[in-house]
């Protein structure tokens, strides 16, 4: 795990060791062990290392392949490296470190960059091939490992994180409106934009040729894709529960690998606790991590939000040495400018626990495990999918879904939501033709039964949902100089779990195909539904508590719908209608002011979009405004 930087002039321009050098040292928390550089004619690769395997300097980047030809930096962590090192040794090469970073140089040097394919593991990669004078930039299947690119027609700029480029002298930080319409629309991001004008993300399963001929493009070129529409019908639930047991318990062995502590986040779920279950068993005390909250002013569903109690259940279970954070009211006027400056590309959901979570555990150790991923493969969300799943034709899909996923501000809602400088630059029906390309890029997707319309779903979910929130724990994370690792995202797991069928996942789907179609249509119809992940539960059922089995989905998220209305309404008010608040130049105020007063005086939950609202507002403090951390 590490922060990688890099320049190539593609106008031949010869690069400036000090510029590089400057790129890197803003994202100096990526890697606190280490740094390194390569700097050739007018390319530069930059690295900040965070040492997991190999902690000696044998592991240290840039690194060069044995016949010179390839220099590679790289973060991540490639879980089958042994299996590749084996292979290339047979084929000649010689290693003199124990670190995967090696067997990525002399993959190159002997399959050229379609190895990156082969790789089950998280991964942001540059290659510079010295002969050819060609950048190959690459992302892992998942997209867990972030990538950037700027290009300007004469210098390609990349990193692990955007703030990298604020140190070049031809990158200037300007507003994306359409990026802005769209964070405001899904409170993420589904095309591959960002905030940040000009800025593209690399997206997942990518790798991209870079050299002379990048001057006002890059072509992104996808070698792998999820797919769930083919299940395979023979497989009878026993089968499918067999296997997952078997796939799952092999991917916590594989993330296992450090030679630096491993621990595991422990909330109160069956994800993270099976994760520490299996991992607990590779590690004689095994040290796990859960933040809870204080919730003394806290009132209604929200009340049960702390999972600490559950937690220590299983912490006792397992035997494992466990902390835990308690978050109050208070730590978010300390935390939210520090998370809006690591996270940059903002996305889904209240992530400030993440970080203090994340701070804790990295005091303890190095790596963390945790079990994200899951509800995206089999099926978390039912109450999302029985929405759409009894949908006559695509439009209706489309209809339902849409509205669903409009998480913040509907799109009939914007000219009261932007100043109309901003609204006369956006196109307000952009955010809906973004959604309806995620379907209709993949030309597998039929819209024909139920059981389609929820792999339909878990497909858009697991595409847009998901790499919101690996890029949250990416960058929270590595905030604290810590890796965070996904046993339900390897490869012979999720090419599993896609070919289970939905009948398997969803214990309710018989009996929803005869409710009646007037109780459907009522917008609470699904909230009792909570009977997602089936075959999951039964395969973990060997492993957890049977409460934790039984135990009603809950995701990890501060009870801020209170503390908005209570303990932290001033600071909401103070941070967002004030006279200084400096997305006022975007957003509208009188928008704002209502949003706040509907949440606080008539109980309308408007949770979400205050957080992105308040998140917004600290970006064009540091982005726009350069203001520095406190």
């Amino acid at each position: 795990m590490c922060g990688i930087t890099g320049i190539l002039n593609i106008n031949g321009d010869p690069v400036a060791l000090n510029t590089i050098k400057a790129m890197t040292k803003n994202i100096a928390h990526r890697g606190p062990d280490g740094d390194g550089f390569f700097v050739d004619g007018n390319i530069a690769l930059g690295h900040k290392r965070l040492a997991i395997l190999d902690v000696s300097d044998k592991g240290a980047q840039p690194m060069q392949s044995r016949n010179g030809e390839w220099v590679v930096v790289f973060n991540g962590c490639i879980y089958n490296y042994l299996e590749l090192k084996t292979e290339l040794k047979a084929l000649g090469h010689t290693f003199v470190s124990t670190t995967d970073t090696e067997i990525i140089t002399e993959g190159l040097a002997e399959f050229g960059p379609d190895y990156f394919q082969r790789f089950n593991g998280m991964f942001a990669i540059a290659a510079w091939h010295k002969p050819a004078k060609t950048l190959y930039l690459s992302r892992d299947r998942y997209g867990i490992k972030p990538l950037y690119y700027w290009l300007n027609g004469k210098t390609v700029l990349f990193s692990s994180e955007i703030k990298a480029f604020m140190a070049h002298p031809d990158f200037k930080v300007e507003l994306n409106h359409e990026a802005l319409n769209e964070y405001f629309t899904f409170q993420n991001l589904f095309r591959y934009q960002t905030l940040f004008k000009g800025v593209i993300m690399l997206p997942p399963a990518n790798t991209v040729k870079v050299d002379k001929n990048s001057v006002t493009s890059i072509k992104h070129a996808s070698w792998w894709n999820y797919d769930f529409s083919e299940p395979n019908e023979k497989l009878t639930f026993e089968e499918a529960k067999e296997e997952t047991g078997r796939l799952f318990k092999q991917s916590v062995a594989r993330q296992m690998i450090a030679d630096v502590p491993v621990g595991t986040y422990l909330s109160g779920g069956m994800d993270s606790g099976s994760v520490t279950a299996v991992a607990s068993k590779y590690v004689n005390r095994l040290t796990t991590f859960t933040a809870g909250f204080e919730l003394s002013e806290v009132r209604g569903v929200e009340s049960g939000f702390d999972e600490r109690i559950d937690a220590e259940l299983m912490a006792n279970a397992f035997k494992t040495e466990h902390y835990e954070q308690v978050i109050n009211a208070g730590d978010i006027r300390w935390s939210l400018p520090r998370v809006v400056w690591h996270l940059e590309d903002l996305r889904v959901g209240m992530s400030y626990p993440n970080y203090y979570i994340s701070r804790l555990a990295s005091k303890f150790v190095k790596v963390c495990l945790q079990g994200t991923g899951g509800d995206e493969l089999y099926g978390g969300y039912p109450w999302r999918y029985y929405r759409v799943f009894q949908s006559l034709s695509q439009k209706a899909f489309f209809d339902n879904y849409y509205g669903f996923w409009q998480r913040l501000v509907p799109d009939e809602d914007k000219l009261n939501l932007f100043v109309p400088s901003v609204y006369r630059q956006i196109q307000t029906n952009r955010p809906r033709k973004t959604f309806e390309n995620v379907f209709l890029f993949n030309h597998t997707l039929k819209y024909d039964t139920p059981e389609q319309h929820i792999q339909n779903s878990l497909y858009f979910e697991i595409k847009t949902f998901l790499p919101g929130l690996l890029i949250v724990g990416d960058k929270l994370s590595m905030a604290n100089g810590l890796e965070e690792r996904f046993p339900f995202l390897d490869n012979d797991l999720v090419n599993f779990a896609q070919k289970i069928p939905i009948r398997h996942k969803l214990g309710q789907l018989e009996n929803m195909k005869k409710m009646d179609e007037n109780i459907l249509r009522k917008k609470d119809a699904f909230k009792q539904y909570d009977d997602g992940k089936n075959v999951l539960r039964k395969a973990m059922a060997e492993l957890l508590p049977e409460k934790i089995i039984n135990r009603k989905k809950q995701g990890f998220s501060a009870p801020d719908e209170s503390w908005y209305r209570g303990e932290n309404a001033a600071y909401v008010k103070e941070l967002l209608l004030n006279k200084k608040t400096v997305s006022s130049e975007f957003i509208n105020p009188d928008f704002i002011k209502k949003i706040i007063t509907e949440h606080t005086d008539k109980h309308i939950n408007h949770r979400l979009l205050i957080w992105s609202f308040m998140n917004f507002e600290w970006w064009c403090k540091l982005f726009l405004n350069n203001e520095k951390l406190g």
